[in-house]
């Protein structure tokens, strides 16, 4: 589990491929003095985890399906990635939970500068679904809050510091992002949905979605 509090940037030194996953040689910007094998690293919002390291680079392991439903299947020697260590039981929850398991790739459909550079970013009609105006969702990791929502874009706003220490800096409009969708969006949605269909086939009494089921959902 992470916050989407963005540590440091990483260089990506080295990809290997080993049988059909690759191994991603990655050099943080500092490097953690207490790392250790078998830990979980989110890059840039995917949860890998680290499979060997040496003085200043650690190596992380990335199966076929990650690499064909993320960003990291494209990644490039030099290239930049979020990293985020996962929470400890005395950790700061400044973001919101992620749990690194990316819902989908989106597309910045537009990048521009205003007191504060704003996103846009273009997903999936499901994706749109289950987001909410001032919600939280993770774009490449970063816990970032959505400002509006119009036909499958939103769009985010990015505080100088957010830019200078993520890779967002480096994205551009037709760049891929990966998202994760708010965990809490996603289980209300989900709750929603079969009360609804319930509702639809006659099973719960037809009543639809009550004060009473919200409650014993745990929502209320």
């Amino acid at each position: 589990m992470f916050t989407g509090i963005i540590e440091q940037l990483g260089e990506i030194k080295k990809i290997e491929s080993v049988s059909n996953n690759k191994r991603l040689f990655i050099k943080p910007a500092s490097f953690w003095q207490d790392l250790q094998i078998g830990e979980s690293i989110a890059v840039n919002g995917v949860c890998l985890t680290v499979v060997d390291f040496k003085k200043d680079f650690f190596v992380a392991e990335v199966m076929p399906t990650t690499l064909a439903q993320t960003t990291l299947g494209n990644l490039k020697i030099g290239e930049y990635v979020n990293l985020e260590r996962a929470l400890t039981p005395n950790s700061r929850l400044s973001g919101h939970f992620v749990t690194g398991h990316i819902d989908e790739m989106g597309i910045i459909s537009n990048k521009q500068t205003i007191k504060d550079v704003v996103l846009s970013i273009k997903v999936s009609v499901e994706a749109i679904k289950r987001l909410l105006p001032k919600g939280s969702v993770a774009v490449d990791g970063i816990s970032l809050t959505i400002g509006e929502i119009k036909n499958r874009e939103f769009t985010v706003y990015l505080i100088s510091h957010s830019l200078k220490n993520t890779n967002l800096q480096f994205k551009n409009k037709g760049d891929k992002v990966n998202i994760e969708i708010d965990l809490l969006s996603k289980a209300v949605y989900k709750y929603l949905r079969e009360s609804f269909f319930q509702t639809r086939i006659g099973i719960g009494g037809g009543k639809g979605v009550t004060k009473e089921i919200l409650s014993r959902g745990g929502f209320l």
